[in-house]
């Protein structure tokens, strides 16, 4: 399994404790929490249940058949109830055993009241046990709201709770090993860290027949994956689908795409909530300010999601007419464009993994993209990554490039130009990355200034 040595770490610490511990552990569709409960269940006592989207008394009959296989090694008969099922566990448990029940949103909708049951069942029995109840879910609305919100039976008997979270881009790399650096770059910023789409790539062909093969074509696996996801979790697909379309084309802010999509500002800023609780958009504010800012945005958070609205699904006529390997074609020499975004994403996330090597200057307490009006000249000015210690003091400036070109003295300059919008900031540290590398004149200016000159190689040591 690659990767996941956090979560499997934390999920062993819980389990060495030797008391009642209960996590809820949630995230996205196709994360990879199952593979993490899977891997972790070999090395441990558990019981493990994956809910399916069938009737209460189906599920209840194979939860019956794991339960009573894990301790008596033969299933007599089903039980009567979730409330039988809970006490039988509970008379059983000899030693530190876990109980896995995987995507518990199935059974709370066809058994409400299964968590006012297992509610009962913490407080009369399994907190005084040597018990690791794990419950997963996919819906993380339902998790957040219906398993941990404070109207639910199980609000504050939860010791724990883990968000599984896609793969970063040095995690995403490893799925390519005979990629370069570069493509391991774009591989991330096409399909991003979600392992389903990452192992949907053969490491074995190239980013464009990748690209036809594993997107564009139809029956391909991730062809219609995005649609697939939509209606796995949303009913107005088609107002969704034209948000997300919006987004994609550049329009980030609530009254663009409301008069792209032709609908009122009231009806898309509750719909973006809705995105933003299923991890689909991101809000962003310019770094350093309050979340309630007038320049806020709306990005996809998703790298797979904001190349599939680019591309297949709003030229999706177009590229049919082309085929599939055409239609690549055009899609990779418009990359370098598109990678603009999601390189500036792998670059924050090398920082922060910088920090927490102690690797920086300071620590910071506050990373990302800013924009907004330099004084100093007057205008609109952005920092593709901007990092600020807790008194504002200090701060590191950098600038993203995914250009074929090396950097020019003028572009070095003007993230110099940058850092005057920052009068209150005494110690300026200036970072660059370049894919291509930079010039003469850079490399002379970078040295005078003591500025970082990274390269694409330089993320993934």
């Amino acid at each position: 399994m690659i990767g996941r040595k956090e979560e499997l770490k934390f999920l062993n610490g819980l389990y060495q404790k030797n008391k009642f511990e209960f996590l809820i552990m949630y995230g996205r569709r196709i994360v990879g929490k199952t593979t993490i409960l899977e891997e972790f269940a070999k090395q441990s006592n558990a019981i493990f249940y994956s809910s399916r989207e069938m009737n209460d008394y189906l599920n209840l009959k194979d939860f019956s058949k794991v339960v009573q296989q894990h301790f008596d090694s033969t299933c007599i008969a089903p039980f009567s109830s979730w409330n039988e099922a809970f006490n039988y566990i509970s008379q059983n448990i000899k030693e530190r055993t876990v109980l896995i029940i995987d995507d518990f949103q199935y059974l709370t909708w066809v058994s409400p009241t299964i968590k006012s049951l297992l509610q009962h069942a913490i407080d009369h029995n399994f907190q005084n046990q040597n018990l690791f109840l794990i419950l997963c879910g996919s819906s993380i609305s339902i998790m957040e709201n219906e398993i941990m919100g404070s109207r639910s039976p199980l609000h504050g008997r939860q010791t724990a709770s883990l968000e599984v979270k896609p793969f970063d881009y040095l995690e995403a790399g490893k799925f390519f090993p005979n990629y370069s650096n570069i493509d391991k770059c774009i591989a991330y910023g096409i399909v991003g860290g979600t392992p389903r789409y990452l192992t949907a790539f053969d490491p074995d062909e190239s980013l464009q027949s990748n690209i036809a093969n594993t997107i564009l074509s139809n029956g391909s696996i991730l062809n219609e994956e995005p649609d697939n996801l939509l209606r796995a979790e949303l009913r107005d697909t088609n107002t969704y689908n034209s948000i997300l379309s919006a987004i994609a084309s550049g329009r980030n802010r609530i009254s663009d795409i409301a008069n792209y999509i032709h609908e009122e500002r009231s009806k898309v800023s509750k719909y973006l909530l809705t995105l933003q609780t299923l991890r689909f958009v991101e809000k962003r504010v310019p770094c350093g300010e309050d979340t309630n800012s007038k320049r806020s945005i709306y990005v996809i958070g998703d790298n797979f999601l904001k190349f599939w609205y680019r591309y297949d699904f709003a030229e999706k006529g177009y590229y049919s007419m082309l085929g599939p390997d055409d239609a690549s074609k055009v899609i990779m020499n418009d990359l370098p464009t598109y990678m603009g975004e999601a390189f500036e994403g792998i670059c924050q996330q090398y920082l922060i993994a910088q920090a927490k090597k102690r690797n920086l200057p300071f620590i910071p307490y506050r990373v990302g993209k800013w924009w907004g009006n330099n004084p100093a000249i007057r205008q609109q000015d952005d920092v593709d990554v901007l990092a600020v210690s807790k008194d504002g003091h200090q701060a590191i400036f950098m600038e993203c490039k995914f250009t074929s070109s090396p950097m020019p003295l003028e572009e070095y300059n003007d993230l110099v130009t940058a850092t005057l919008a920052f009068p209150q900031v005494k110690d300026k540290y200036l970072y660059f990355v370049s894919k291509a590398g930079y010039t003469q004149p850079v490399i002379k200016q970078a040295k005078k200034d003591g500025a970082v000159l990274l390269t694409i190689d330089d993320l993934f040591k």
